[in-house]
């Protein structure tokens, strides 16, 4: 019998702000994710970077959008979820590890946290728009990975996905 492939998938904390914003893009990649019975997952580090720029941002648009973000993640049908307390601290090595590496730049430490969360819970993929994680060369992530003992977690685009689900080549 073939093994079940997983229909859950981790979102990175740009996609609900992209969804807060009203980009068609995100808004077609979550209801088709719905409508595929696809759960999707927010990463502590993601949701703390929300809160973040909800309660401390700077830029009073984007504080707005987080706001909107947050307000509506469980009707947007995202699930905010957390960490054992020590798997916190293995979230925090593996973000060294990868900037130690130079997979990730040094100020890019929520990134690394994101994936190891991602792994620590289990999801095979994160779903993010950012360049940092999706230009780090998949084989070096893997290797990263495997040397922490933690699953590989695949970063991918909403956009490919999006085609794929949808059957468009």
């Amino acid at each position: 019998m073939a093994e079940a492939v997983s229909k859950r998938l981790a979102l990175d904390a740009n996609l609900p702000l992209d969804l807060a914003e009203g980009f068609p893009v995100a808004h077609d990649f979550r209801e088709v994710c719905v409508e595929r019975n696809y759960s999707l997952w927010l990463p502590p580090t993601a949701v703390q970077e929300l809160t973040f720029i909800a309660e401390a941002g700077s830029d009073p648009k984007k504080k707005l959008l987080a706001i909107k973000a947050l307000s509506n993640l469980l009707a947007w049908k995202i699930q905010p979820f957390d960490l054992e307390p020590v798997q916190h601290g293995y979230a925090e090595r593996f973000s060294r590890l990868l900037r130690d590496r130079c997979l990730l730049p040094e100020t890019e430490v929520n990134d690394g946290m994101i994936l190891a969360e991602t792994s620590l819970k289990g999801l095979p993929m994160l779903v993010t728009s950012d360049a940092h994680i999706l230009d780090i060369e998949p084989v070096q992530l893997s290797v990263a990975f495997a040397d922490k003992g933690l699953v590989p977690v695949t970063p991918m685009h909403p956009k490919p996905i999006l085609k794929t689900l949808q059957g468009k080549r």
